[in-house]
């Protein structure tokens, strides 16, 4: 899609965190309208014929747009947030990242085998958190699972959708 105001609009920050790294910050697209109006449109135009029934937005970033989207499609949102964030009972996804492991949960009532899940985070890099989002929303067994970002790297060598294959279908609204 590449929207060339989504992508003028996108700040670059050289060697964020660490040096070597070219931080792509959507902040910028968060706090302007126009930015905000397009990604929304974008999203709804990919889903609004898909039978969305709940969007889980990953901690923290993929919480905005989710929600904004959920709303537009009238949709539920699920929080995917690391442990001891969500307050019910809760099932966990522990995945292993270049300096250690993490986990994600998710609450046990939050999915069932009736609804159509779209996850939704901001960056695909890697893909590491996702695919365990994947592998967290797979434990639900939902009709179907969809999967979008903001932003995919795919200039880096850094194969985000690797983890994938052809598992399940990917959009992302800039490409860079």
């Amino acid at each position: 899609m590449n929207n060339k105001i989504l992508l003028d609009n996108l700040r670059c920050i050289p060697d964020f965190p660490i040096k070597g790294i070219n931080f792509r910050d959507v902040t910028t697209l968060f706090k302007n309208g126009e930015c905000l109006q397009i990604m929304v449109d974008e999203m709804y135009e990919l889903y609004k014929d898909k039978g969305i029934t709940k969007i889980v937005g990953i901690e923290s970033r993929g919480f905005v747009m989710a929600s904004a989207l959920a709303v537009r499609l009238g949709a539920g949102i699920i929080l995917c947030r690391k442990p001891g964030k969500l307050p019910a009972e809760t099932i966990q996804e522990t995945y292993t990242k270049e300096y250690g492991t993490d986990t994600i949960e998710i609450h046990k009532d939050a999915i069932d085998e009736n609804d159509v899940v779209l996850l939704h985070d901001d960056l695909l890099a890697t893909g590491g958190t996702m695919k365990a989002a994947f592998d967290l929303v797979k434990k639900f067994n939902p009709k179907k699972i969809y999967m979008n970002f903001v932003i995919e790297l795919i200039n880096e060598g850094l194969d985000g959708r690797k983890p994938f294959g052809d598992e399940v279908e990917i959009t992302s609204l800039l490409q860079v």
